[in-house]
């Protein structure tokens, strides 16, 4: 056993648009930005992960940043596998081994995801040397994450607010009863940002300013308890062309990011909407929960209390919580295999 053990080694992984984690001996050993930068000459990957984050927005022509998964599903299949191959690398036990050991992994997928996306997944992770390949839907592994016993006759719903989608899923005796997927998550709030700041202070940013601020000031309400310091902005001027800076408040981010909010909200007002009336009212004791990066947005768990008028609860580290859940369930893989495809 002790043999098969060093042979194969178990990793999980948090496959997200806006991020990639992995989890290998119950340890989050690689989080970095799902981002490749490319040599346009030779089609070569120059960097990956922070490193190429780095060079988004400011590299010459010669180099192109790609961003190799879009509302959560791969979207280039060359970008993400040499992305995945050069995250696995990183893994420190696995980097100061003499072979390269197999793998199994435990991947974590949206829950509007098609058969023809799964595949893609599915052999984007062979194709690094993957010898056995789960797939677990992201609002199981959340639930699972944030300490939910998804066995139980229970509902819960969860919502997974990321980078490309956000998953809205109420889940009872290890099964999504009913659930909503909608591609409005924290790239649209995102865009949301720049558009503002077009708009209302004539500033051209980029996409990583724009992250900045919505990191800082984003909120999904105007008037906050405790509301963050202004942020100091700087970009490109649109009626001049020169660099300038400009103060943002949590206040016009708020408003900047309203219509996308609303529309999470009618996502979560359907999917109880379609929820079977003795899971409604598990859910009315048990109330929602909400993981992901896109749940750290201020006051966004008061507006869903508001809306649903009932209690929120944001998960623990939200960014790790999809992720912990992928790890748990690879570690017991044997009890958890029928959540897995």
């Amino acid at each position: 056993m002790g043999l098969f053990d060093f042979m194969i080694q178990d990793i999980a992984i948090d496959l997200g648009t806006a991020n990639t984690l992995i989890i290998h001996n119950d340890k989050v050993v690689v989080d970095q930005p799902s981002i490749v930068a490319i040599d346009r000459k030779t089609e070569k990957v120059i960097a990956v992960g922070i490193r190429a984050q780095q060079m988004q927005g400011k590299a010459h022509s010669g180099i192109k940043t790609i961003r190799p998964l879009k509302d959560g599903v791969i979207a280039d299949f060359g970008a993400s596998e040499q992305m995945i191959r050069e995250l696995v690398r990183t893994i420190p036990n696995l980097r100061s081994r003499w072979f390269s050991p197999s793998l199994r992994m435990v991947i974590c997928i949206p829950s509007g995801i098609t058969q023809v996306e799964e595949r893609a997944v599915k052999d984007s992770a062979e194709q690094i040397g993957a010898k056995e390949v789960y797939l677990i839907h992201e609002p199981m592994a959340a639930a699972i994450g944030i300490g939910i016993d998804v066995l139980e006759p229970k509902g819960n719903m969860v919502i997974d607010i990321g980078g490309g989608t956000t998953e809205i899923a109420v889940l009872a005796l290890g099964g999504i009863v009913c659930d909503k997927s909608i591609k409005v998550a924290g790239d649209v709030f995102t865009d949301d940002i720049v558009y503002y700041m077009r708009t209302q202070h004539n500033l051209f940013v980029g996409e990583r300013t724009a992250e900045k601020i919505k990191i800082n000031v984003g909120s999904a309400v105007e008037e906050l308890e405790n509301p963050p310091e202004d942020y100091a902005v700087q970009g490109r001027d649109l009626m001049t062309g020169k660099p300038k800076q400009v103060l943002v408040s949590c206040g016009e981010i708020a408003k900047a990011l309203n219509k996308s909010i609303i529309q999470v909200e009618d996502a979560v007002m359907q999917a109880l909407a379609m929820t079977p009336p003795e899971l409604a009212a598990d859910i009315y004791n048990t109330g929602i929960y909400l993981a992901g990066g896109g749940s750290m947005l201020r006051g966004l768990d008061d507006r869903i209390s508001k809306k649903t008028e009932l209690p929120v609860y944001v998960a623990e580290d939200p960014l790790r919580a999809v992720v912990r859940g992928t790890g748990i369930a690879l570690k017991n893989i044997e009890s958890f295999s029928f959540l897995m495809k």
